[in-house]
C-alpha cells in the first residue's frame, strides 16, 4: 500500500510562475496540488479549505503578503507546513519568514528537482533552507548578540527548548521531542523570552545559534 500523496498549494501572485508551478509539481506521482492562490488571503482561504501538508508560499504579494499570510495559517493550520518560494533572500525577509513561522525558505533559483525534494522534506516536518539561506543564517549567528548567559539565569528545560528553537523546531515539534504538551512549551518560551528579553523567535533563534556556536569554537 502506498503511502498517501503530498497535498500542495501554490500561491504566487504572478500567473506564469503559479501555473508553471503547479503543472510542475503535479507531475510527480507523489504529489496532489489541491490549490493555487494569487496572494495571501486567497492562501488563507485554499488552505483553510483544503487543510494542505505543504503550502509553498511566495512572499512579496498585494492583498496580504506571504509573511502575514504565514502566520495566519500556522495559527489556524498548525499541521500545514509553510515552504517560502521567493526571489527575496536579504537577512530581514528571511527572518520574518521563519518568525511567522515558515519550515523552509527557498529562492526562485531553485531548479524543479531542489523544490520537489524540498516540498517532500517538508512534508515531513523538516526544516529546508537553501545553501545561501543557511549561510546568511550563520553569518547573522556570527554577529555580536546578547551578553553571555550570566546576564540571565535560564532553567534546565528553558535551555534545552532554546536549544531546539535553533535548531528550527516548531512548538509541536518541540512538545512532542519533549513528551509534553504544547501550552506547557509555549509557557517556558514565554518564560525565556521575559528572562533574555528577547521579542522574537528570530532573537531566539539567533542567540541559540550564536551560543552553539560559541560552545563548539571551544570544544574544538
Amino acid at each position: 500500500m502506498t503511502d498517501p500523496a503530498i497535498t500542495l498549494v501554490v500561491v504566487d501572485d504572478q500567473a506564469t510562475v503559479r501555473e508553471a508551478l503547479a503543472v510542475m509539481l503535479d507531475l510527480a506521482e507523489d504529489v496532489d496540488v489541491v490549490a493555487t492562490a494569487t496572494n495571501g488571503a486567497e492562501a488563507v482561504e485554499a488552505a483553510r479549505r483544503h487543510h494542505p501538508d505543504v503550502v509553498l508560499m511566495d512572499l512579496n504579494m498585494p492583498v496580504l503578503d506571504g509573511v502575514a499570510a504565514t502566520g495566519r495559517i500556522r495559527e489556524a493550520l498548525p499541521e500545514t507546513t509553510i515552504l517560502v518560494l521567493t526571489t527575496f533572500d536579504d537577512d530581514e525577509s528571511i527572518l520574518a519568514a521563519l518568525q511567522a513561522g515558515a519550515s523552509g525558505y527557498l529562492t526562485k533559483e531553485a531548479d524543479r528537482v531542489t523544490i520537489l525534494h524540498a516540498v517532500r522534506t517538508a512534508a515531513q516536518g523538516q526544516t529546508v533552507l537553501s545553501p545561501e539561506v543557511q549561510r546568511r543564517l550563520l553569518a547573522l549567528a556570527g554577529k555580536p548578540a546578547r551578553p553571555a548567559e550570566p546576564d540571565f539565569a535560564l532553567t534546565t528545560r528553558e535551555r534545552e527548548i532554546l536549544g531546539l528553537i535553533g535548531d528550527g523546531l516548531r512548538n509541536p515539534e518541540i512538545a512532542a521531542k519533549l513528551v509534553v504538551s504544547e501550552a506547557t512549551v509555549k509557557t517556558h518560551i514565554n518564560n525565556l523570552f521575559a528572562k533574555a528579553g528577547f521579542h522574537s523567535r528570530a532573537d531566539a533563534v539567533r542567540y541559540a545559534l550564536n551560543h552553539q556556536n560559541g560552545r563548539s569554537r571551544r570544544e574544538c
